[in-house]
């Protein structure tokens, strides 16, 4: 059997993977420990995230024609990739922990667009989408609260025994702010 027939499959199995992916993300994973390593990966799976090492050569042959193919310049040394079809800034949020000790981002392709490991960094400071939404349903929430909060003290107050009567409405004079002075006209 020739070596690119048993090369093939990993071509496509890498192509199956991006082909759906809103972010690859490219690092080289040189500084990782076996328990670092170990951690990096649970926590990627736990986020839906494909994390893989494959040959330079191959990621580069899956790579061609597609939004991926900007990465094939930074495929040198020791290489892994981040793939998410789901969470477009999971890969670059996760690694990026990582990137501060043991590994190193080199680039990524986030919903298209190609980004260096300074845009990686960028991408990684974006909270998750569950994050956005729950900080934008508790700030729906909070004036709701506030509301619901000064309704239920004017009740325990009303309820303790206390009468509030409505005052009867005074006709107060009502006065007339003072005209604004007007400049002479020249």
């Amino acid at each position: 059997m020739a070596k690119v027939e048993l090369k093939q499959p990993i071509v496509e199995e890498i192509s199956a993977n991006i082909k759906d992916a809103q972010s690859v993300v490219l690092v080289d994973y040189l500084g990782l420990s076996v328990a670092e390593d170990t951690q990096l990966r649970k926590q990627l799976r736990e986020a839906g995230v494909t994390y893989k090492v494959y040959k330079n050569t191959l990621m580069n042959f899956a790579f061609k024609g597609t939004d991926f193919e900007s990465l094939a310049p930074m495929l040198d040394g020791p290489n892994a990739i981040a793939i998410s079809t789901t969470d477009a800034t999971a890969p670059a949020r996760i690694l990026s922990k990582f990137a501060k000790t043991a590994l190193e981002i080199k680039g990524g392709v986030v919903e298209g667009t190609f980004y260096d490991a300074e845009g990686m960094k960028a991408i990684a400071a974006v909270p998750s989408r569950e994050e956005l939404l729950s900080k934008l349903l508790g700030s729906m929430q909070s004036p709701i609260t506030n509301f619901a909060r000064v309704i239920n003290q004017i009740a325990e107050q009303g309820g303790a025994g206390e009468s509030v009567e409505a005052a009867p409405a005074e006709e107060a004079p009502v006065e007339e702010a003072p005209a604004a002075e007007e400049a002479p006209a020249e």
